[in-house]
């Protein structure tokens, strides 16, 4: 597998100390692609929790950080999965743990993508998320993101629920409003 990489420009590698502020600048790329906002920089408050958050990340046992390096342009992407425990919430006569992989961040560059970098890098968290006994695989990403909901569905990922959100202001103002 890593030579089919190889040949097509690129391998698939854990992350490194080294390669934090860049994979902060992926994060920083996702959620202004999600939002669909122009460019803006990081608050620098901001900048360092992200930092300190993949930096506690390198050596949990339960995550796994990897990226995408193209020989010719460096890092190209990166993708992120943690392990995620529960008993279940019925009785039952014995303790019976679940696992769940949580892919939490997955980014390729724009002009890197279709190249095969991102089913690279989720083959990767697959055997992570396997290794550690996880049965399954849980995603979220924008409603509006119709390129995400194409690669996922594609890859065999269905929509289980619905996430909502709302400002504060919005629901306190409903809540003022009379029944009717």
């Amino acid at each position: 597998m890593a030579g089919n990489q190889a040949k097509r420009g690129f391998v698939i590698r854990e992350a490194r100390e080294e390669d934090l502020p860049e994979m902060v600048g992926f994060l920083a790329k996702l959620a202004l692609h999600v939002s669909g906002a122009p460019p803006h920089d990081l608050k620098e408050s901001e900048y360092k929790r992200l930092l300190r958050t993949l930096h506690s990340s390198l050596d949990d046992p339960n995550r796994r950080l990897v990226v995408a390096e193209s020989k010719s342009s460096g890092l190209v992407g990166m993708g992120y999965v943690y392990i995620w425990r529960s008993q279940g919430i019925w009785e039952q006569s014995g303790s019976i743990e679940f696992k769940s992989g949580i892919i939490d961040d997955i980014w390729v560059e724009p002009e890197f993508r279709g190249l095969g970098i991102l089913k690279a890098l989720l083959r990767d968290l697959v055997t992570f998320a396997e290794e550690h006994h996880a049965s399954e695989l849980i995603l979220e990403y924008s409603a509006s993101n119709k390129e995400a909901k194409a690669a996922w569905t594609k890859l065999g990922f269905k929509p289980t629920g619905v996430r909502a959100a709302a400002f504060t202001s919005v629901v306190k103002q409903a809540l003022a409003e009379p029944q009717g």
